[in-house]
């Protein structure tokens, strides 16, 4: 009897160590990272893989899991049950309760499931090898609950939908920027750099176009000598020409196919003692019509990314944006959509101006109304609505319903908008309060 009690014991130890296994097994494999374990397979990480095909199938993964955990613990109860009555008799039903309740949620629960989850990519290569031929061996079964689940949720009225995977994909990798800068892991100009590469499909070419007022377009009716010193005394290297009217663009000059130009001509007709402020060109400047280039127009709707590929595949830097009635509504370059990813870039060539966004004194900050409210919100993490206009000034207006005048004041989410400047129709300073939170 002492030899068959003392393996009924050591059999619940085994099988509390087999339901320890499986809780911590399954708290390891459903916290551990997959882009980080497809990461370590593609650096040869042992068992990788093995561990990456387990979590593909998550169903039958928890299911075999939850199957054998089940099985251990029922087995371990009814083993003590057992112990427990030859020893007390029938008041040995309440003691193999309270002693198997403690045993399970201690060592069993809590213990196992504690480390897994400190440490979930170390215990889910070391269970991958283990779990997964148990997996293999309970595939059958498993299959077998989830069909009579599916069934009983059918008489409800309720259907297994399959997982979101490629729509939240998106959602995910935001929602782990912003957990991650939460928690200091990630330095802010780093996240803001990541949020606008996902952010690239939602941005139109609308949004971060240089206006047409804006713009420096020259007329191609005028004398090349003048065509040409306009352009070189410009910061840009290229800028669109017109003819009869500012809609109608006709081309794209580009100051280096000047330049070649000029430089191939004959000496005796080309100067280049005068191409400096002030200077001159001689008559020997080629004729623009054979230097310009065709225009290349997209619709405002073009969305960053689309429009990103499409410079690369033209390997164009350089395009006009028109609306659908096909005016003119400005211009986008390769810059402006890199700008949008790693922040203004400047060169020396740029022309210095004083900062659009000025912080004062009480936490308020006066900001230029060609702002946009995307750059506020990464700038400083705020949530200014970015639907429903695209710069600072026509959100102002947005919430005016018309032009506003000076000294005009609007409220929205705890911000407040002043109106401090205006040129005509245009807003062009405004002052923003935040609220205290978001100061």
């Amino acid at each position: 009897m002492d030899g068959e009690l003392l393996f009924s014991i050591l059999g619940v130890l085994v099988l509390l160590v087999l339901s320890a296994f499986f809780s911590g097994t399954e708290t390891a494999l459903t916290a551990v990272s997959r882009a980080r374990m497809h990461q370590l397979e593609r650096r040869g990480v042992r068992h990788a893989s093995r561990v990456n095909r387990l979590i593909a199938k998550p169903e039958r993964l928890i299911g075999a899991v939850l199957l054998g955990n089940n099985l251990v613990n029922i087995l371990a109860s009814a083993v003590a049950t057992s112990i427990m009555i030859a020893l007390f008799g029938k008041a040995g039903v309440a003691y193999a309760t309270a002693i198997m309740t403690a045993l399970v949620v201690i060592f069993a629960e809590v213990l196992p499931k504690t480390v897994a989850l400190s440490r979930p990519d170390r215990t889910a290569l070391a269970a991958g090898p283990i779990i997964g031929p148990i997996v293999f061996v309970l595939g059958p079964a498993v299959d077998l609950v989830q069909t009579i689940v599916r069934a009983v949720l059918g008489l409800f009225g309720l259907r297994m939908r399959h997982r979101e995977t490629a729509a939240d994909a998106s959602e995910e990798l935001r929602g782990a920027l912003a957990l991650h800068a939460r928690d200091g892991a990630m330095v802010k100009s780093d996240r803001d750099m990541l949020d606008a590469i996902l952010d690239l499909s939602d941005v139109e070419v609308s949004e971060i176009m240089i206006h047409r007022k804006n713009m420096v377009m020259l007329d191609a009716d005028q004398p090349a000598a003048e065509i040409a010193e306009a352009l070189l005394a410009t910061p840009y290297s290229r800028v669109p020409l017109w003819r009869g009217d500012v809609d109608n663009i006709v081309g794209v000059l580009h100051a280096k196919d000047l330049l070649r130009a000029i430089s191939d001509a004959p000496a005796d007709t080309a100067s280049y003692s005068h191409l400096g402020v002030g200077g001159g060109i001689s008559v020997g400047t080629p004729a623009l019509p054979d230097l310009w280039r065709e225009p290349w127009f997209v619709p405002e709707t073009t969305t960053l990314m689309e429009q990103l590929n499409a410079f690369r595949a033209r390997r164009e830097h350089f395009a006009l944006v028109v609306d659908e009635y096909g005016a003119l509504m400005g211009l986008v370059t390769l810059e402006d959509i890199l700008e949008e990813i790693v922040g203004d870039i400047s060169d020396e060539h740029d022309v210095t101006r004083a900062s659009a966004v000025r912080r004062e004194a009480g936490g308020s900050f006066m900001v230029d109304g060609v702002v946009t409210v995307r750059d506020l919100n990464r700038d400083f993490d705020w949530d200014l609505p970015e639907d429903d206009a695209a710069t600072i000034a026509g959100l102002v207006i947005h919430l005016a319903r018309h032009i506003p005048d000076i000294g005009e004041r609007f409220s929205l989410d705890g911000f407040n908008f002043e109106v401090m400047r205006r040129l005509r129709n245009q807003v062009t300073a405004v002052r923003i309060r935040p609220p205290k939170a978001k100061s």
